[in-house]
């Protein structure tokens, strides 16, 4: 067999590569097998929008007279569009940089509908540097272009995502099957286009889809199909989150004139097999395989083989990829919100699965949420080294379902100690792990920003969930990350089995709360979806469901259930996306929540200071003795002095402490401060010594007296406040 190509099918994101390619390309690395990776997404994405591109989207057959006010206007500044095209698409490149001066005067781009929003947007701006308005401007000019196409070119057309809604909860095959055996779309030729000349470069025998998502899912079916027909002697194979979630049961055998094999759950060991057997290396065995058996469909999981450990599947390799010409949006003025659009990320995950995996309305039966298993600091830390030297990026996501905090402080203190310059951030559980001093430290590794799922924000069904976390804990977590200065975003859900109506509204109160109150950024509100793979979906009858049956010939995953409350939860979701539209730009607090929907709502029954009174804090001091003492900057400046006070003199030291962005000085006793500043040395977070607070306890008192007298003193505890000393 020769070579191998790995492909993502359009679209997922416009700033990044989605990482399975470059994940399983580090891993085949690591078995000396070549391949060869391609982002069909964003070839396609460069090629349309550009000035040839675009002229050929404006000179397809289009009836003027039937479109919409907005597309007419569109097509009569079609040449404004073809002349401007290239040069923005390399300002968001961060190739043209001065274009943004342009952009920012406002009569330089030309503007249809999505510009309406600016005149309620224009506070944002003065929170905005002038290339974000220039970005966030940009991508108004694209999304105007997208709502053409879409309306005129191809309806199934999106920036993240194709022909979405026929693969979401597509029991049965069918409709898929005739669009893919359908005339060719538009983007389709354009697609195939790009595939041709990929093939003809990388010569394959293996063609693998990593199909994270349903809105990936029909380009890769129509891109299997044109290969089958025109390249007959090439195999295919899918792999990916979808399948791994939704096609568990599948049964059409019409899936597999496209595919000669769909692969489950980590693929690593899968794909080396199917390597193995295609080049007849060996008897034939499979992983998690499924294929076409005398036109039957059958499941093979025959090899005894266990799967690799996350040491052992090597460094994702981002070569062949094209990391220079990713395009960068911003969709909304936040900061924290951009995360997901803009700048280019290389993808790590610290661990496999999730530590927690208690969860009732997530995936726990599957293997990539029951299966835990963290990555060591030093290798994780080895990886991003290696990736900065191969990508030129020190930007990094890691992608983890919730990342630990105990891994998440080992992989900050390398960082630290390294002395490495790196951004990341994560998506984690509001644990009460997250103290002060841990989010302080995370911050000074380089972690920008945190998301999580806060989901229902009200604790009885917090309990139902056994998400393990209250509100009032989730406020002082998020309150301890804000402080550090680490953005934070939360995962909001609504429809919640057996939630009321008035739950719903003090949800909604409780988020209102915590971003007024600043401890929380950014926030996205779904509607729950029952999964064929949670609690809730193997047991509907105890959270008060009923699912609706149906015969599974091909994806299986999203439940359309009957909720015995009767409530329709669909008709909240413009009113909650609406008003955290306006708390994530930090305004209209005071609008009373009622004004957000068009219906009747009850009154709020929670506590107008219910998240400022669970952030006031009594002063406690806990003398944790477990805990490991951090020291971060262990050479301050001495100036000994004496001290007299009523006739009494004292030999005392002032450290001075210079912070990057303060000052701070403190008195101590002499022979305290001598003790001090050789412990600080000692176990300076560069050496890697690390020492428990009992034991430097011991130490104090091998040359003085009452440690905890020490330790609570009001010295010491400036050096915690501006976090020179951690306790972890």
């Amino acid at each position: 067999m020769s070579n191998i190509l790995l492909i993502t099918p359009p679209f997922t994101q416009l700033n990044t590569p989605y990482p399975a390619t470059a994940y399983i390309k580090g891993f085949l690395k690591t078995k000396n097998i070549e391949s060869y990776q391609m982002d069909l997404g964003i070839e396609v994405i460069l090629e349309l929008f550009s000035k040839k591109g675009i002229s050929n989207v404006f000179s397809q057959p289009t009836d003027l007279q039937k479109a919409s006010v907005n597309s007419q206007r569109i097509f009569s500044l079609r040449n404004e569009y073809i002349r401007t095209i290239d040069q923005v698409i390399l300002f968001l490149q961060n190739k043209n940089a001065t274009l943004a001066r342009q952009i920012c005067t406002m009569n330089f781009l030309p503007e249809a509908s999505r510009f309406a929003q600016l005149d309620e947007l224009d506070y944002a701006f003065g929170n905005m540097g002038l290339q974000d308005k220039a970005k966030h401007l940009a991508t108004l000019y694209l999304e105007d272009l997208s709502d053409y196409i879409v309306e005129n070119i191809d309806p199934d057309f999106g920036f993240s995502r194709y022909a979405e809604r026929i693969s979401q909860s597509a029991n049965s095959f069918d409709e898929l099957y005739q669009k893919i055996i359908g005339p060719k779309t538009y983007i389709d030729r354009l697609t195939l286009n790009i595939v041709d000349g990929h093939l003809n470069c990388e010569n394959p025998g293996l063609v693998c889809f990593s199909v994270p998502f349903p809105g990936n899912l029909y380009a890769a079916f129509r891109c299997a199909k044109h290969i089958k027909e025109k390249y007959p002697h090439i195999k295919t194979a899918m792999g990916g989150g979808f399948p791994n979630t939704e096609l568990r049961e599948v049964k059409d055998k019409r899936v597999f004139e496209f595919f000669d094999f769909i692969t489950l759950d980590d693929g690593e060991l899968p794909l080396e097999l199917l390597i193995k057997n295609l080049k007849n290396e060996g008897p034939r065995s499979y992983k998690r395989t499924f294929l076409l058996e005398d036109s039957k469909v059958v499941y093979l999981n025959d090899s005894t083989l266990p799967d690799y450990r996350q040491a052992e599947v090597g460094t994702p390799d981002y070569s062949g990829l094209l990391l220079d010409r990713y395009i960068s949006v911003i969709e909304i003025a936040n900061p924290m919100h951009s995360l997901w659009s803009d700048g280019r990320w290389n993808k790590l995950t610290m661990a496999h699965g999730c530590y927690w995996g208690k969860c009732t309305f997530c995936d726990i039966s599957l293997d990539y949420i029951r299966i835990y298993e963290p990555v060591a600091a030093k290798i994780l830390v080895n990886r991003m080294e290696e990736l900065m030297a191969s990508t030129g990026e020190s930007g990094f996501h890691f992608v983890d379902e919730a990342a630990p905090p105990a891994l998440m402080r080992e992989v900050a203190l390398e960082i630290i100690r390294r002395k490495l310059v790196v951004t990341w951030w994560t998506n984690i559980r509001f644990e009460k792990s997250f103290s002060r001093d841990l989010c302080f430290l995370l911050k000074l590794s380089g972690c920008v920003a945190v998301s999580g799922g806060l989901e229902v924000a009200s604790d009885r069904l917090l309990k139902l969930i056994d998400k393990g976390v209250s509100v009032a804990q989730v406020a002082q977590v998020t309150r301890n990350f804000t402080e550090a200065g680490i953005m934070v975003h939360a995962y909001l859900m609504y429809g919640f089995p057996t939630q009321t109506v008035q739950e719903t509204v003090d949800s909604l109160e409780m988020v209102r709360q915590l971003f007024e109150m600043g401890v929380l950024q950014s926030g996205f509100w779904h509607q729950f979806a029952m999964t064929a793979h949670s609690p809730i979906g193997i047991k509907p009858e105890e959270f008060g469901v009923m699912p609706v049956k149906r015969e599974i010939m091909f994806a299986n995953n999203d439940v359309d259930f009957i909720d015995s409350t009767g409530i329709d939860h669909s008709k909240f979701s413009f009113g909650l996306k609406k008003s955290l539209f306006n708390y994530m730009h930090g305004i209209n607090f005071e609008i009373p929540l009622q004004d957000w929907f068009d219906f009747k709502i009850p009154r709020t029954t929670i506590d107008q200071d219910f998240i400022h009174n669970s952030l006031i804090e009594e002063e406690t001091f806990k003398f944790k003795a477990n805990s490991k003492v951090i020291f971060l900057h262990p050479e301050p400046i001495k100036e000994d002095f004496i001290k007299s006070r009523k006739g009494l003199s004292r030999e005392m030291t002032a450290l001075t402490f210079h912070l990057n962005t303060n000052l701070l000085k403190i008195e101590l006793d002499r022979q305290v401060a001598a003790w001090l500043i050789d412990t600080m040395k000692h176990y300076s977070i560069e050496k890697g010594t690390q020492i428990t607070l009992q034991q430097l306890k011991n130490d104090f008192e091998l040359h003085f007296e009452d440690f905890e007298m020490f330790w609570f003193s009001k010295p010491v505890q400036q050096l915690k406040e501006n976090g020179v000393v951690l306790s972890l």
